[in-house]
């Protein structure tokens, strides 16, 4: 497996694959069109964000979305991690993993002190943050009116 950035071909199928990402990672709670999930994407890649991705034998098996955020309290800036994904068909293969240890390790050479993310409570790749050595930081809590 090769974990790197992605050619422009590669990037046109996660820019596909990504509404099917966010509603993994959201446990379906959010759908967004293509359109919206592309203008997500353009955002966060205009300030400096990018994909790396793991393929093998020219096959796509995820990515990783990373780049960096700014700590609203502390205006400290942190590595984030803003998606991660793996295509079904190659989940429980140690993918993620390598993913996630390769963005970490390009982030601080980055000079980024501190990695953070987002997951949706419940979510089964927090247990793979949590083995990897993340811990909760904060809790969002919402009620439906």
């Amino acid at each position: 497996m090769d974990i790197r950035k992605p050619n422009d071909s590669e990037l046109e199928t996660i820019i596909q694959l990504s509404p099917q990402a966010i509603i993994d990672g959201t446990m379906g709670e959010v759908n967004p069109t293509k359109e919206k999930t592309k203008q997500l994407i353009e955002h966060l890649t205009e300030k400096g964000s990018y994909y790396l991705i793991a393929i093998d034998n020219d096959i796509l098996m995820g990515w990783i979305f990373i780049g960096e955020n700014r700590d609203s309290l502390t205006d400290k800036q942190n590595g984030f991690i803003y998606e991660l994904f793996v295509r079904e068909a190659f989940r429980g293969k140690g993918v993620a993993r390598q993913l996630v240890q390769t963005a970490m390790n390009q982030l601080k050479q980055n000079g980024f002190s501190e990695v953070r993310l987002s997951a949706f409570a419940g979510n089964h790749v927090i247990k793979l943050y949590e083995r990897m050595g993340f811990h909760i930081r904060t809790v969002s809590m919402s009620q439906s009116l």
